[in-house]
C-alpha cells in the first residue's frame, strides 16, 4: 500500500534525527546527562524509523498505527528535551528550535 506524503518528510525526519544525535554528542559526560540523553536519542531517532515503516505499511490500519508511534516518540522526545532544560543540563535557548520542531503540529503538515 502506497501512502504518499510530502516528499520532504523523509528528509525532515532524518534531519531531525541528526539534530538529536548531535545534541546527544554535545551533552556533558555526567551520568545524569547521559541517562537522559540516551532516552532522548532512542525516541528522537525512532521518529524517522517509524515514519518510514509507516510509509511502507500494507494497510491503512498499519499506517495509522505507525504514525501514532511517531507521535508518541515525538511526545517522549519533547519530555526528555524539557528535562534537559529544567535540570539545567542544556540551556533552554539552545533547545528552543528543536523543541519547537518536536512539538509543532506543523512538523507533520505538507
Amino acid at each position: 500500500m502506497n501512502h504518499d506524503s510530502p516528499p520532504d518528510l523523509k528528509d525532515r525526519t532524518r534531519d531531525y534525527a541528526l539534530r538529536i544525535i548531535r545534541l546527544y554528542g554535545a551533552l556533558p559526560k555526567r551520568v545524569e546527562s547521559q541517562v537522559i540523553g540516551k532516552q532522548m536519542l532512542r525516541s528522537g531517532t525512532a521518529v524517522g524509523a517509524n515514519y518510514r515503516e509507516g510509509v511502507r505499511a500494507r494497510s491503512k490500519i498499519e499506517y495509522a498505527a505507525k504514525l501514532n508511534l511517531v507521535l508518541m516518540e515525538l511526545g517522549e522526545t519533547l519530555y526528555w528535551l524539557e528535562l534537559l532544560e529544567h535540570a539545567e543540563i542544556v540551556p533552554g535557548v539552545r533547545l528552543a528550535p528543536l523543541k519547537v520542531e518536536t512539538g509543532s503540529a506543523q512538523f507533520w503538515s505538507p
